[in-house]
């Protein structure tokens, strides 16, 4: 038989894995060294040699966009389409499994299901119907956590109670929640696998019909399995079928919403026959991106080990710029762009990459003063999020009460009581007065035109924005944001929800009191806050860029993984910042962002560019933060540290105090040793300079916070 279409193009370890007759197969597959290949070419040998009938194969991933890509990979390789071939998400597969069996899991033969916003909504019906205020119980939280529990298989009936109040609300709501949703016979996303699952658990005949049909089940980003998929596929697999596991353990980035990396760092141990192939070449990156790379990931404990390599060549070296402040970096990252694209490159080939959804509002504003488009990968511009959305609508409502729109947005956000029934009356009575909303809400709680309840509900929202609005003249702008945030309840609401999301929301809030701190008004005789409101509305006026127009790419390095880019930025890669500060405690989250920072680098095909602040204001405090530790495990020998005057040399001071360059610290005004006095950190001492004159950087040792990095410029030491 002539397998050469099979085989063709692939390197001895893709063969090696395409080819295995073992049972069980787990394919370490790293950045950029063609997995999907080995998944499809994988198939395509089980059918064409093993005379594997398609109809007995399982193919699961984690997006409709790389399922669709498989399955049309499979059928171009094959010549035919294998419509037969199960091919598709956990949750799609799970679906598919629950139509052909709903009166096995009690369900009705056409049941609902519910995306994030009707679960959300059930939730808050459930909650209301156990008189809880959603103040002290915010919805979302309650969620999070009913969907947590169902990633890890567990339903009410299976947790027990501890004694925490907390704990036993939640567990309440869970209890109501599922009996509401079994009465009215609809399931939610994560419903779709915890059912699934049962259904192998309470039918073993089921099972068995499953199990002797699928005799060979390929997964393609393991890494990323929670507790219920990786308890799905055990059952599934059962002792006769054969597991083809595709992932990489140090691109595991989403811990925070359940993926567990010890589904792949221990699958050897479960499966102890297991055969396993490393893919190392690397078809993306250059030579030096990928050694950086390899250094920084290497310093993690918990990973099965393996190291990128290349035969295309060094490329050029990392570039390194310390920006004076987030400023700085963001207008030096617009300039590098704006050079990119007279050398003739798209825009479209480069992505800004950063830690914190936060971040980008500066980069933002550097790239609508430069004239440069921009789209918002995976997100909304700074501007456009929901939580920022609230603040600004609080801020004008406290310039003006009459702001209808303003006054419905926020009207009930954080939730007050203040329900859909409520507002519509009082939209009624505006529109029949010919008057405003505030000025109708006035009206019905002087007259008490509405029950008790929803009036008092209504008075306290009045009497709340009434006081900040007193307050205005009195405060700075900055003030007023964060009085906004503060009394609104906004920051409190999203400090209540759990995972990466709520922290982003606080972080952007914060962000927006930054702003604030930062803005400089036209006029200094007029108010502060409509010109800035003013500024806001110009601003987002100008919209990110068509789909269809060249543009730079913004995101997150979560919303990163996946995709790879000529030219990168990695933007913030400082200590507090990237590693995140929430993860510095936690020797578990501090490993993920090493990860998340291995992921970012081999995003890189051409250039990459690491930039970070010597002094960033963040959320609206200025803070002086060293380089990352990341940048510091990156060997010098392929890296270049860009100076402010626009020169190149090698790196002095980023790589740790074995290559430290030490001055003077001539024409400063201070001396090695000398103790000095800082307006946040205390007293300290003078460790080492680099450079000299008023723009050189000083570590200084102080006794509450350590060591830290400081442009003298900007830190006003004062002798001792």
């Amino acid at each position: 038989m002539d397998v050469t279409s099979i085989l063709d193009k692939l390197n001895a370890a893709q063969e090696e894995a395409v080819t295995s007759d073992r049972q069980h197969l787990l394919v370490l597959a790293g950045a950029g060294s063609g997995k999907t290949r080995v998944l499809v070419h994988r198939i395509a040998w089980k059918i064409q040699v093993d005379n594997i009938s398609p109809y007995s194969i399982l193919a699961v991933t984690f997006t409709n966009k790389a399922a669709r890509e498989m399955r049309e990979r499979i059928d171009e390789l094959m010549g035919m389409s294998l419509r037969g071939m199960w091919v598709g998400t956990f949750h799609g597969l799970a679906h598919r499994l629950l139509k052909a069996h709903w009166k096995d899991v009690k369900l009705p033969e056409n049941f609902q299901i519910l995306d994030s916003d009707d679960q959300l909504r059930l939730v808050k019906r459930v909650m209301r119907s156990m008189d809880l205020d959603e103040q002290r119980w915010p919805p979302k939280q309650a969620q999070w956590w009913i969907n947590g529990q169902k990633d890890e298989g567990l339903r009410a009936a299976h947790i027990q109670e501890t004694g925490d109040p907390h704990m036993a609300t939640m567990l309440r709501i869970y209890r109501e929640y599922e009996e509401v949703c079994n009465r009215l016979g609809v399931i939610d996303f994560a419903e779709l696998l915890l059912r699934a699952l049962e259904l192998w658990r309470d039918h073993p005949a089921v099972l068995d019909h499953y199990q002797q049909r699928f005799q060979h089940i390929l997964v393609d980003e393991f890494q990323d399995t929670n507790a219920v998929q990786y308890a799905w596929l055990r059952l599934l697999a059962g002792k006769v079928s054969g597991v083809t596991a595709v992932g990489d353990d140090d691109q595991s980035i989403y811990g925070w919403r359940g993926a567990k990396v010890e589904n792949i760092l221990h699958y050897e141990r479960n499966y102890p026959d297991t055969h396993t192939v490393k893919l190392e070449q690397n078809y993306r990156s250059t030579s030096n991106i990928l050694t950086a790379a390899n250094a920084v990931i290497s310093k993690n404990a918990e990973r099965m080990g393996k190291s990128l390599w290349t035969d295309s060549g060094e490329g050029e070296p990392i570039a390194l710029y310390a920006a004076f402040n987030e400023h700085d970096e963001a207008r030096y990252i617009a300039d590098r762009l704006q050079s990119w694209v007279n050398q003739g490159n798209l825009r479209e080939d480069s992505a800004i990459l950063y830690r914190s959804n936060a971040q980008s509002r500066v980069l933002e504003a550097a790239l609508l003063q430069a004239d440069i488009p921009y789209r918002i990968y995976g997100g909304q511009r700074f501007y456009e999020r929901l939580e920022i959305k609230n603040a600004l609508s609080y801020l004008r409502m406290m310039m003006n009460c009459h702001d209808d729109v303003a006054f419905e947005r926020v009207v009930n956000v954080p939730p007050r009581g203040i329900g859909d029934r409520t507002v519509e009356t009082i939209r009624a009575l505006a529109r029949e007065d010919q008057i405003s909303m505030w000025r109708a809400s006035e009206k019905i709680v002087t007259e008490k035109r509405m029950p008790g309840r929803a009036i008092n509900a209504v008075a306290v929202f009045l009497e709340l924005i009434n006081e900040m609005s007193g307050q205005l003249e009195e405060l700075e702008l900055y003030e007023q944001a964060e009085n906004a945030i503060q009394r609104s309840g906004l920051i409190e609401m999203h400090k209540r929800e759990k995972g990466e999301r709520g922290q982003a929301r606080v972080e952007n809030l914060e962000e927006l009191v930054g702003a604030c701190r930062n803005f400089e008004a036209e006029d200094k005789d007029l108010p502060i806050l409509p010109q800035f409101l003013d500024q806001v509305a110009l601003d987002s006026g100008d919209g990110q860029a068509d789909e269809d127009q060249d543009a730079v790419q913004l995101m997150t390095l979560h919303s990163a993984k996946g995709l790879e880019f000529p030219l990168v930025f990695i933007a913030g890669v400082e200590e507090n910042l990237f590693p995140h500060k929430m993860s510095l405690d936690e020797p578990g989250r501090l490993e993920e962002e090493r990860r998340l920072a291995y992921v970012g680098i081999t995003r890189a095909m051409q250039k990459l560019y690491l930039t970070f602040a010597e002094s960033r204001s963040i959320y609206g405090t200025e803070s002086f933060n060293s380089v990352s530790r990341f940048v510091r495990d990156i060997p010098k020998d392929v890296i270049e540290e860009v100076r402010l005057q626009n020169t190149i040399s090698r790196p002095t001071s980023y790589a740790g105090s074995g290559s430290m360059h030490s001055d003077s610290g001539d024409e400063t005004g201070f001396s090695l040793g000398q103790g000095v006095n800082h307006q946040v950190y205390g007293e300290g001492v003078i460790l080492n300079f680099e450079g000299n004159g008023p723009r050189a950087r000083v570590h200084v040792r102080f006794a509450e916070v350590g060591t830290k990095i400081l442009i003298l410029a900007s830190a006003n030491l004062m002798a001792l």
